[in-house]
C-alpha cells in the first residue's frame, strides 16, 4: 500500500490540507485496488487550529505515521512563519532524501524553497506570495499562471482551491485520466466560479 501524508500544523489554511484530503480520501476509500491510502500527521501528533479556528486531529505523529510515497505540505500563515525555522527547513531537507514525491499547496512551496528544494526549477504558489518566491530563490522559474506546477518529484500548486486541482492530477498520475474524472464527478467538484 503507497502512502500519501498530508502535513497538518497550527496555522495551515483549511483549505490547502482539507481540500486534498477529501480529493484523496474520497479516491482511496473508492478505489482500494488502486492501492494508495491517504493519511494526516502532525509532528507531535497532537490537535492542530488551523487559520480560521477549526481544530483537527491528525492520524499519527512523525514518530507513527507509515512511511510515505508522497508528502503534501500545505500552507497558510503557519507555513508563512516555518520558513524561517530552521529545524522545521531541515525536517523538509530530509524528507527530500527519503520521499520520492513532494508536493506543496500554496505558500507550502516557500518552506521548500527555503529548503533548497526548488532551485532551478519550475513552481507556483500563492498569488501574494509569487514574489516572495522568487527572493527566496531567484533561480525558482516562477509560473505566474499556473494551477499547479509538477516537475517530476515535485509538484507545488498555487494558492488554496488549486490545492484540489493539484489532488486530482496526482490521481490522474497515479491511477490514470478515468479515475481521476470520476473522483471529480464523485466530490461533485465543477471548477466554474458562480461570480
Amino acid at each position: 500500500m503507497a502512502t500519501i501524508g498530508i502535513l497538518l500544523f497550527d496555522d495551515v489554511e483549511e483549505l490547502d490540507a482539507i481540500g486534498p484530503w477529501e480529493v484523496l480520501a474520497w479516491w482511496c476509500a473508492r478505489s482500494p485496488d488502486d492501492g494508495w491510502a491517504v493519511t494526516t500527521f502532525s509532528h507531535d501528533g497532537a490537535t492542530v487550529r488551523c487559520a480560521k479556528g477549526l481544530r483537527v486531529v491528525p492520524d499519527h505523529s512523525d514518530d507513527t505515521v507509515p512511511t510515505l510515497d508522497v508528502l503534501l505540505y500545505p500552507g497558510g500563515k503557519g507555513a508563512r512563519m516555518r520558513v524561517d525555522d530552521e529545524a522545521e527547513v531541515a525536517w523538509v531537507r530530509d524528507q527530500r532524501a527519503k520521499v520520492p514525491l513532494l508536493a506543496s499547496v500554496c505558500t507550502g512551496s516557500l518552506v521548500f524553497a527555503k529548503a533548497g528544494l526548488l532551485a532551478g526549477r519550475p513552481a507556483t504558489t500563492h498569488w501574494a506570495s509569487l514574489d516572495r518566491l522568487t527572493e527566496l530563490d531567484p533561480t525558482i522559474d516562477v509560473r505566474r499562471d499556473d494551477r499547479f506546477v509538477d516537475d517530476g518529484d515535485v509538484v507545488t500548486s498555487a494558492g488554496i482551491s488549486a490545492g484540489i486541482d493539484m489532488a486530482l492530477h496526482l490521481v490522474s498520475r497515479f491511477a490514470g485520466p478515468d479515475r481521476a474524472r470520476a473522483v471529480r464527478r464523485g466530490i461533485q467538484y465543477d471548477p466554474q466560479p458562480p461570480v
